[in-house]
């Protein structure tokens, strides 16, 4: 599966490598291209997940505000309902298209 931004590649994974959610796909970190992302400041807890960590997206002169979060230390709870450890891997939203 990739997710891309005006047709940038931003991430690229085997399906089975990542983790499905409340409607998205979790990308493992190694398989995202971090330099496309830099950490925002807005904030944002999940009631069941826990703090998130949103990104914006850079596609060069595109940024993409927020369309990209994670879950750095999810809670305990959260692990087990999804059954996979889904600590540091990315999820992308508005801008950014998934597809396989």
């Amino acid at each position: 599966m990739k997710a891309l931004l005006n047709d940038q590649v931003i991430a690229e994974a085997d399906k089975a490598d990542l983790i499905y959610i409340e409607g998205n796909w979790y990308f493992p970190p190694s398989s995202v291209k971090a330099e496309m992302l830099t950490k925002s400041d807005t904030p944002y807890t999940c009631p069941w997940k826990g703090v998130c960590q949103y990104f914006d997206v850079h596609a060069g002169d595109t940024v993409s505000k927020d369309s990209a979060f994670s879950y750095p230390e999810p809670k305990p709870g959260a692990i087990a309902i999804v059954k996979k450890d889904f600590a540091n891997y990315i999820a992308f939203w508005r801008d950014i298209q998934v597809s396989e």
